[in-house]
Formats: structure tokens, sequence, C-alpha cells
């Protein structure tokens, strides 16, 4: 297998704070992670800035001048109680977005069979018109458009198996029936949306939601049952995934009791589909995840099981 990492030092210089959660050491936990020889074959490459026009296929550019320009020149800035910009947070996001643009680029292209992009800040929460829960744009979501506009893809999925639901691509998506958007999740929990009767103009939208508690024997029926048949009926030209890793147990900000083999399963499950569907195209993009050596063990036999391991 061939898989490209996009990473970029901006994603780990973008700092909420000495007490926020989403912490330069998430990203710093992972990259250490994936330094080991195992990965040695891993395509290493600087993610690239996205640019405005890119943004604006999702966000009107009344929001990006409300995000960008509250940057601060030093110190911090808290675009809502969670979400909280310091001066390297623009460029970020804007590396964020721009690593799974390019991420697109490259699978649909056949430089790369799946790219995994190890970027911060995260994206599945940020809407449209909104900035909210860490996120400043939404990554997956710019990424989708830009495959539609460049490459002429008319179906795009993203599944999402971070802990919280990712209100934000579901409000991107909801309205357009070539979006395919499925997420298992936390329920109630943050947010506060993803109902399973949450279902989109044409029943593009698979809500999976879990209750707190449940473990791995209910994340993989409600993959196996409920989102792969849905994922594979809607047959996507391009599969994307927000790769939250805070469903696992030890994670500190929910109370779902995954545990790191049950993210190889998950990925060789999106895997097959991917190659049933759409010649193999998966781009995987980091959402959440805030125990650290959970995360770091998580992303890295993701990672492996994308390079084929």
């Amino acid at each position: 297998m061939s898989t490209i990492l996009y990473t970029h030092d901006s994603c780990v210089a973008h700092d909420p704070g000495p007490m926020h959660v989403e912490s330069p050491r998430r990203l710093r936990s992972i990259l250490a992670a994936l330094d080991r020889d195992e990965y040695r074959d891993l395509d290493r490459r600087e993610a690239p800035l996205a640019d405005e026009a890119q943004l604006e296929r999702v966000h009107p550019r009344r929001q990006i001048d409300a995000v960008l320009d509250n940057i601060p020149a030093a110190g911090h800035q808290a675009l809502d109680p969670d979400t909280i910009v310091s001066p390297a947070s623009g460029e970020a996001a804007l590396r964020a977005a721009g690593a799974v643009i390019a991420a697109a680029d490259d699978v649909i292209s056949g430089r790369a069979d799946n790219v995994f992009c190890a970027v911060r800040p995260p994206g599945h929460h940020a809407e449209p018109r909104r900035a909210m829960g860490f996120c400043l744009f939404n990554s997956v979501v710019v990424a989708a458009a830009h495959a539609r506009a460049v490459h002429g893809l008319e179906r795009v999925a993203v599944v999402d198996f971070d802990v919280h639901h990712g209100n934000g691509t579901q409000a991107a998506f909801y309205d357009d029936r070539d979006l395919f958007y499925a997420s298992t999740h936390q329920s109630p929990l943050y947010p506060g949306t993803g109902s399973a009767i949450e279902r989109g103009i044409a029943g593009n939208i698979v809500n999976a939601p879990l209750r707190p508690g449940a473990g791995s024997a209910e994340f993989r029926h409600a993959m196996t049952e409920v989102v792969l048949p849905r994922l594979r009926a809607f047959r996507p030209e391009l599969l994307i995934v927000s790769a939250g890793f805070d469903a696992h147990t030890a994670d500190p900000l929910a109370q779902l009791n995954l545990v790191t083999e049950d993210y190889r399963w998950v990925t060789q499950g999106l895997m097959e589909v991917a190659d049933e569907c759409c010649d193999g195209r998966l781009v995987s993009a980091l959402e959440g995840g805030y125990d650290l050596d959970a995360l770091a063990a998580s992303v890295a036999i993701h990672v492996s099981t994308l390079m084929g391991g």
C-alpha cells in the first residue's frame, strides 16, 4: 500500500492555552508514535495552505473573515467558550484544510492509495456559518467540495467515528443527496445532535448513536449493521474518514469503551468498502482524542492498517 502522511509544524503551534484538552501535545504524541521504524515507508509531506476560494465552497466569506480576523497577534482569543485561538491558529486551520484537499487530490489522481492527515485544529463541529467545538473550518467538507468542483466527482461520503457527533459535517451535507454522512457517537453528549431520526434530504445522513458505557460490541454492531451497508449502497467515488479516537475507554471526555484494536477493525472495514466502491480512494483526517497514550496507540494502529499492516 502507498500511504501519504500530511502534517505541519503550525498544527503543533496552534495553542488554545495551557489548560485546554485540545493541546499541541496531542499531535506531538501522534508524530512520536509514527516516527518508529515500522512507519519508515510513510510518504511524509508538509500540509499546504488552503486558499480562501477553496474555503468559500463551504464557508461564506463573512465567516472566514470572522475567524481569521480574530486571530490574535499575541495571547489568546475566544471564539466561543470552547474554541480558543492563538497567533498560529489561523495558519494551522488553513494547513489542516489544505492537507485534506491535497489528500483528495492524491488519491483521486492515483498518487497514493490512501492518506492520513495528522493535523489540528479538528474540523467536524465547524458549521458553514459557525466555528465551534475546538473547530475553525470543516476540513473534510472543504475537501469533499473540492473533489466535486475540481475533479468532477458526484458522490462523496464522510464516515465519522469520533465520540462526538459531527454536527458541522451533517449541516453542510444535509440537503445534498449526493453527499453522504454517517456517524457513530455517544448520545447524549456534546453537541446534542445526531439522533437516528436525522436522515437528510434523501436518507443521505446515517446516525448510529451509542449509549454511555457502550463498548466494542455495540460499536461493531452499529458499523456492521447500520453504517457500512448504507455506505456500500451509496457507492461513493471518494471516502473521507473523520478519524476521532476519543471513543477509547481511556479518554476523559466521554463514556464509551472502545479499545485500540477496534480502530484496526473499523479501518479495515472502511478500506474494504473503499476498495469495492471507489478504487480504494480513502482519506483520513484527525479529529478528537484526548488521552495522549490512547490517542498515539490508536492512530498508530489506524495508520499501520492503512499501510496494509
